[in-house]
């Protein structure tokens, strides 16, 4: 089976809603001199492909194959300008950009008093949206404009814009440090997942206070408090603090609660917030705040006002069904579940140019708990391999980890023990390589290693032997976090109760929320 070949242009004409393709067309047809153009010719054939097919593009005979490269390149700009002109793409950020272009064409012809008026509009739009960022490069310009044009009728100027820079720079440059430090949390995480002792978590704890900037709480805006709560939230994360990650998640979730028009100015910081909101929840296994939460970003999402453009409605869709599954883990609500596995894989489909590898690999994952906890560990199985046998993607350590545990779960729940062994074998070989094994992970492969050797009518003792040994780590800050991704302890009772993991679960939490 061949690969399907990935092209920018084809994928960007492909993410087109019908408006925006009428509209490029029109933009295109504003001059009689395009409408035949080559690039809209280009346009139509891909607009008709399923599949980007470079040899059915050629056989069309409208452009030879040396100059498709810079035929697509000119396409691919058309298609940009004519989004930047439609309406629905106008949002404040493009807004003041536009002001800015103005004033510096008005500027270089000469007209220093109008430039400074649309300056001086724009600029205010900037500040109360917390673009500081082009707010300080208005002002730079117009600083430079009144080196040359002097507005005698405010004789204190000068010193009004050189505080005014000087304000928006300290701002800027603490913003710039605070997003740094959340970024490079952030890519910690990815590479090395949660803290696993004491040695790691020092490790963390310096090298997150010696990036951390000093301020003043009550000084800082909108986008200050934003970048410091998701560093706080990060750090928190690594360290498996989860009450902290709750209380971050929080605070950044109330900020844009407080100030309701930055929901529509940065839906995405929104959505994020709020399934990291969730995520600590899931895991503090809060279910009356976490399924209150789930439904008020779900009925948000569905409002008018939500700017649901492409990309905020494929983050939409990722962070409520990722939660939706978590839902059901924390019911043991397996069986009812299932429906969501199908919800979810036809969605995938429309947004499979939107959504990363990793991300998908993640719903597999949650699709295998699903059936291994509905009892159908086959159906556990065939999702697991999609994620074991991506050899070309690289995600989270941890992720793979438990992948391989769980798979080796439910061939054993299965019945296919004849290729037992191999499994064990080879799953131990990829865990050795990794550096720091959680110590739960560690026991479970000597229990399975073991299995061979042991009768079958020893094996009910093997497991609660396991189970005594692993309950010691259940309250354990470090190790605990490796039953978040499989639920062992309860496997194990399963098996030693003779009853549907599924029903060992829902039994849990029931008794949590009586």
């Amino acid at each position: 089976m061949t690969k399907e070949q990935k092209d920018n242009l084809f994928i960007l004409i492909k993410s087109l809603s019908k408006s925006e393709k009428r509209q490029f067309k029109l933009y295109v047809g504003r001059l009689g001199v395009n409408e035949e153009s080559k690039f809209l010719k280009l346009f139509n054939i891909l607009d008709k492909l399923s599949v980007y097919d470079e040899a059915v593009i050629l056989k069309k005979g409208i452009v030879k194959k040396q100059q498709l490269s810079n035929l697509k390149a000119h396409l691919y700009k058309q298609i940009l300008i004519s989004l930047r002109l439609n309406p629905s793409h106008q949002d404040i950020r493009i807004q003041i950009r536009e002001q800015l272009d103005f004033a510096t064409i008005l500027y270089h012809k000469g007209l220093y008093k109008q430039s400074l008026k649309i300056l001086d509009k724009a600029k205010n739009l900037a500040i109360s949206n917390e673009e500081k960022n082009v707010a300080y490069e208005i002002v730079e310009l117009e600083k430079i404009i009144e080196s040359q044009y002097i507005t005698r009728s405010i004789s204190n100027r000068a010193d009004e814009l050189t505080i005014q820079a000087k304000e928006l720079s300290l701002q800027n440059v603490l913003a710039s440090k605070l997003s740094n430090l959340s970024l490079q949390l952030y890519g910690l995480f990815l590479k090395t997942g949660y803290v696993k002792n004491d040695e790691e978590f020092q490790i963390i704890n310096k090298y997150y206070h010696d990036r951390l900037p000093k301020y003043d709480i009550n000084k800082l805006g909108f986008r200050e408090k934003l970048w410091l709560y998701k560093a706080k939230l990060w750090y928190s994360f690594l360290t498996v603090d989860f009450l902290s990650c709750y209380k971050f998640a929080s605070k950044w979730v109330d900020l844009f609660y407080e100030n309701k028009d930055m929901i529509k100015l940065n839906p995405v910081f929104f959505l994020r917030g709020n399934h990291y909101l969730l995520e600590a929840l899931f895991y503090l296994r809060q279910y009356g705040k976490f399924k209150e939460t789930l439904s008020k970003l779900e009925t948000i999402t569905q409002e008018k006002w939500f700017p649901l453009d492409d990309n905020n409605e494929s983050l939409a869709f990722l962070y409520i069904y990722n939660n939706k599954f978590n839902l059901h883990f924390i019911e043991g609500s397996f069986v009812d579940g299932l429906h969501l596995i199908d919800e979810v894989l036809e969605k995938l489909k429309n947004y499979k140019n939107r959504i990363d590898e990793h991300h998908i690999m993640v719903f597999y994952y949650k699709m295998a708990s699903m059936y291994f906890g509905a009892g159908d560990s086959r159906k556990c199985i065939y999702y697991l391999d999609k994620i074991i046998s991506n050899k070309s993607l690289q995600m989270r350590e941890d992720l793979l980890c438990f992948s391989r545990i769980l798979n080796l779960v439910a061939h054993y729940e299965a019945g296919l023990d004849y290729n037992l062994d191999v499994l064990i074998r080879s799953t131990y070989k990829f865990l050795i390589k990794m550096e720091d094994l959680y110590e739960v992970q560690k026991e479970f492969i000597k229990f399975l290693r073991g299995l061979g050797d042991i009768y079958p009518h020893e094996v009910k003792g093997e497991f609660t032997k396991l189970h005594k040994k692993l309950k010691e780590f259940e309250n354990d800050p470090y190790q605990s976090r490796a039953f978040l991704y499989l639920d062992i302890i309860s496997w194990l009772e399963s098996k030693i109760e003779n009853r549907p993991i599924g029903d060992i679960i829902r039994d849990k939490f029931k008794a949590t929320t009586v």
